[in-house]
């Protein structure tokens, strides 16, 4: 989901500064929250887990130049299950910094469009999962269709963010309508993998109860709302 540089130019990018730094105050104000219910060294861990993560993602796992961005398996469902939302957002932003420090410097100029792009559909999905999964409900016991919700809900925020860019960027050509098409295309076929994903770590988790009790992932995995 990188914003290709050139998307935005001049002033207009001044206005993924003030996204940027709405979606770190709210990523600030569920780590508050994080440290509060677990502790301050579980949101740490966490967040240094997810982190490693997200830069794994954008390194390692396949991705491809398609239309105004790129695709990546970003996973975005599969840390908010595994590690809460406050630890998944600051490890989409940490691991999205890290890569462009080393490895794509081209790609920092577009930070702020690149990390509200990735930031506000996950506060999008904490948003959904509360409304989708009963409080009766832990993570380890969600049903395919809820996975599939949530993935789509995901990843259907990162497209909508990259058209905002890509039409605020360039306006509404027939070329651009035509290149943001072909990326929404492409990106939504992350959804037809990430639920079987979700559903496999998910599983995984279920048979390894003992991390309920060490802090490395979110309390809601194992469970029960309060």
């Amino acid at each position: 989901m990188h914003i290709e540089p050139g998307l935005v130019n001049g002033a207009k990018i001044v206005l993924s500064y003030g996204t940027a730094a709405a979606a770190a105050l709210q990523t600030l104000r569920l780590s508050f929250g994080a440290a509060r219910e677990r502790s301050l060294a579980s949101l740490a861990t966490r967040s240094v887990m997810s982190t490693a993560l997200v830069f794994s993602f954008f390194e390692i796992l396949p991705h491809w130049p398609v239309g105004v961005s790129e695709v990546h398996l970003i996973l975005g469902s599969t840390l908010f299950l595994l590690f809460g939302a406050a630890p998944a957002a600051i490890g989409l932003a940490l691991g999205l910094l890290i890569q462009g420090l080393l490895f794509a410097p081209f790609d920092l100029p577009q930070y702020g469009m690149n990390v509200t792009t990735l930031l506000v559909p996950l506060f999008g999905l904490q948003m959904l999962a509360k409304r989708l999964i009963a409080p009766g409900t832990a993570y380890v016991d969600l049903s395919y269709g809820q996975a599939l919700a949530l993935s789509t809900a995901y990843q259907g925020g990162v497209v909508l963010w990259v058209g905002f860019w890509a039409f605020y960027g360039q306006g509404f050509s027939a070329a651009n309508i035509a290149a943001v098409t072909t990326f929404g295309g492409a990106y939504m076929l992350v959804v037809a993998l990430e639920p079987l994903v979700d559903l496999a770590v998910l599983a995984g988790a279920k048979a390894a109860r003992g991390l309920e009790t060490t802090g490395l992932v979110t309390p809601r995995l194992f469970r029960t709302a309060a």
